[in-house]
């Protein structure tokens, strides 16, 4: 993997945001949910998460997530993904979702 300096990692805006809705993605090409994440003075963001192996739709609402917000919209299936929601790859494909171990302002960004 090729090293970055601080400068570059400075520019991967990434947030807290609470999950406040999710729902079933029968569309895309892969297992997958739709979310709604609030982040606060961002406002609400959607974001497509492959994350149907280790998370039940009702085990997602008012979850706490980072995610990345500075990167451009990309449209999957007739959903426009506007962060990508960070997780840990782990055994067989499963993603386990990064999330703080407390309460923090929504939309605080990481440093």
């Amino acid at each position: 993997m090729t090293q970055i300096n601080y400068a570059e990692f400075e520019q991967v805006e990434i947030r807290v945001g609470r999950i406040i809705k999710a729902l079933d993605f029968p569309q895309a090409r892969k297992p997958a949910y739709k979310l709604w994440i609030d982040f606060g003075d961002l406002g609400v963001k959607k974001s497509s998460a492959q994350i149907t192996k280790l998370y039940d739709l009702a085990d997602l609402n008012n979850r706490l997530i980072l995610a990345v917000t500075n990167f451009p919209p990309r449209q999957i299936a007739d959903f426009m993904s506007e962060v990508l929601v960070l997780g840990v790859v782990v055994e067989n494909g499963e993603v386990v979702l990064i999330q703080p171990d407390r309460n923090v302002p929504l939309g605080q960004r990481i440093s």
